[in-house]
């Protein structure tokens, strides 16, 4: 079933994001990823939260096709108001957050990796802004926190995208592993985060 799927096991709570074909979230989607990760947080026995997706990549961004079928801008104030509530609840969530992010990472996907306390990406991992090309949204601010000021301006103008090997190097991407041992990686590293001292890490 395509949607945002929660998966709990010993204090690690997995978000799992599935839009396919490309993780583009519709309005509906994004409320839904704010809810799951605030539900997860909000639970007294999480002690860390992984945010994952199914398929080709982590996330396309917003669904320009949703954006389209609706007249008007309410489709558009949706989006943004839906990514803002999804960002905002991986800000702002209790316990830690590691996104585990693999293929593309585009807009809104960046504001959720930019937003998580730790990424650990996979090898093929891109991360990039498409919005000047697409005429809509923006998340320069939270691609503020994954690249040096220049560079994201760059990126802003440009539309090209960073490796994760790039992110790195930055220090601001925690590891690369090949893409087949992401989750491995990403739930390594919250049970070393679920074995402190819970209400320290809160």
């Amino acid at each position: 079933a395509m949607g945002v799927e929660v998966r709990t096991a010993g204090g690690i709570a997995e978000v799992v994001i599935d839009f396919p074909p490309v993780n583009a979230l519709p309005v509906q989607g994004w409320y839904d990823l704010a809810s799951a990760v605030t539900a997860a947080g909000a639970e007294a026995s999480t002690r860390a939260v992984i945010l994952a997706a199914a398929g080709r990549g982590f996330c396309a961004g917003v669904d320009i096709k949703e954006m389209q079928r609706i007249s008007g801008h309410e489709a558009l104030l949706g989006a943004n108001r839906g990514c803002a509530a999804a960002f905002g609840a991986v800000y702002d969530c209790p316990v830690p957050v590691i996104a585990a992010v693999h293929g593309f990472c585009l807009g809104g996907g960046v504001g959720l990796a930019g937003n998580a306390d730790v990424v650990i990406a996979a090898e093929d991992a891109t991360f990039g802004l498409p919005e000047v090309d697409r005429g809509a949204l923006g998340a320069a601010t939270h691609l503020a926190r994954l690249v040096p000021q220049p560079l994201m301006r760059a990126m802003v103008y440009t539309c090209r995208t960073v490796s994760a090997r790039q992110l790195l190097a930055f220090g601001t991407v925690l590891d690369v592993v090949p893409a087949g041992e992401l989750r491995d990686a990403a739930q390594a590293l919250a049970e070393e985060i679920a074995a402190k001292d819970p209400a320290v890490i809160r």
